[in-house]
């Protein structure tokens, strides 16, 4: 037995159905209406009772009942289910998802015998007509936490929009055990989800996990890790520390760090399962590919000469990438030069006779 109650042939033959509709590995939504038989129980339209709104349908004028719970999945093991998740899903009037296929094998797994509505990114439009029907609706996505770089924003918008409630369950999700795995800081942190495949925004956002001194985490399709990883070590240079996280509490589980260089010839070949990047913040003071170390004492004297004093001289320099120590011990030499070199420009050299005039009588 396992951790989720399971036979591990029977958990692992779940995990795999569960995983024929991976969005990282095909994220080309697919046609859902037909049915899937497992086991003795067979889900689809009609047998789950899956419901597709009609487009003339009018919502109720009377919302005030609506109740909307994002629900978090498992992202692998089923056993990560929470017993919170299933006594909502029992008890919700329907339960609305992204691909009803999937979503009704998991439900079929915990016993859960619920109407099905499919609303993913492409029908998320008709919210408003599901929460007429099902006024209390719990919201699954394939995996992981609902409206976390998957569908669920626009539904939480719909129903405060009708002044309902909405309530978001903790759960799984699949950067935050990435993160602590990696080994990097983890007191600041930058969620991107996925990155644009191409352009100038898929640019700007590598540029941005380059230059900020905070952790950056990214979710990607396996099938564009190697390509991304590239791409990372062209902005942020090759020794950058990250990890990649594939298969998160699944079989195969398997966490690697090192230099961006080492992951991207280590994932050079074929890649499975869901990919989660993370790259450490810039160094206070390191430099970008391509760029040449700073003049910090010019800038420091610089400043000083600009009438800065010592503590906003050192802040500006801990902005340019000094650490904070660093940066004082900088300030304090550089007030103490600009003031040297101001008294030594007005003072009277030391042994200087007044000057005469031809008569030989003192300026005196």
């Amino acid at each position: 037995m396992d951790r989720s109650g399971l036979d591990v042939p029977e958990h692992e033959a779940l995990e795999a159905q569960l995983s024929e509709h991976d969005l990282t590995e095909d994220l080309d939504w697919q046609d859902d209406s037909g049915p899937v038989e497992i086991g003795a129980v067979e889900m689809g339209a009609v047998e789950m009772g899956a419901v597709e709104m009609g487009a003339g349908e009018t919502p109720e004028t009377d919302h005030s009942g609506v109740r909307v719970w994002l629900v978090p999945t498992p992202v692998g093991n089923l056993g990560d289910i929470t017993l919170r998740a299933i006594e909502v899903l029992r008890g919700a009037d329907a339960v609305a998802c992204e691909d009803t296929r999937r979503s009704g094998a998991l439900l079929a797994h915990l016993g859960i015998a619920r109407p099905l509505v499919r609303l993913d990114a492409h029908t998320m439009s008709r919210a408003p007509q599901v929460l007429s029907r099902y006024p209390r609706l719990a919201y699954v996505s394939d995996a992981g936490s609902p409206g976390v770089s998957d569908p669920g924003s626009e539904l939480v918008a719909a129903a405060l929009s009708l002044g309902g409630r909405v309530e978001a369950l903790p759960g799984a999700t699949a950067f935050v055990p990435a993160l602590v795995l990696s080994g990097l800081d983890s007191a600041r942190f930058t969620f991107e989800g996925f990155l644009p495949r191409s352009g100038r925004e898929r640019k700007e956002r590598l540029d941005a996990v380059a230059t900020r001194t905070e952790t950056s985490l990214l979710y990607e399709s396996p099938h564009r890790l190697h390509a991304t990883l590239q791409d990372l070590i062209a902005t942020c240079g090759p020794e950058r520390r990250a990890s990649v996280s594939r298969e998160l509490s699944k079989r195969f589980e398997e966490t690697r760090r090192g230099p961006l260089s080492e992951l991207a010839d280590y994932f050079a070949g074929t890649v499975r399962g869901e990919v989660v990047v993370v790259v450490a913040g810039r160094p206070l003071g390191g430099l970008l590919p391509g760029q040449s170390a700073p003049d910090y004492p010019q800038m420091a004297e610089g400043w000083t000469r600009q009438g800065h004093d010592v503590r906003e001289v050192r802040t500006l320099l801990q902005g340019a990438g000094l650490r904070k120590n660093d940066a004082y011990g900088l300030a304090l030499s550089a007030a103490a030069n600009v003031t040297s070199s101001v008294a030594a420009s007005v003072a009277p050299s030391v042994g200087t006779e007044a000057p005469t005039d031809q008569a030989g009588n003192t300026s005196d």
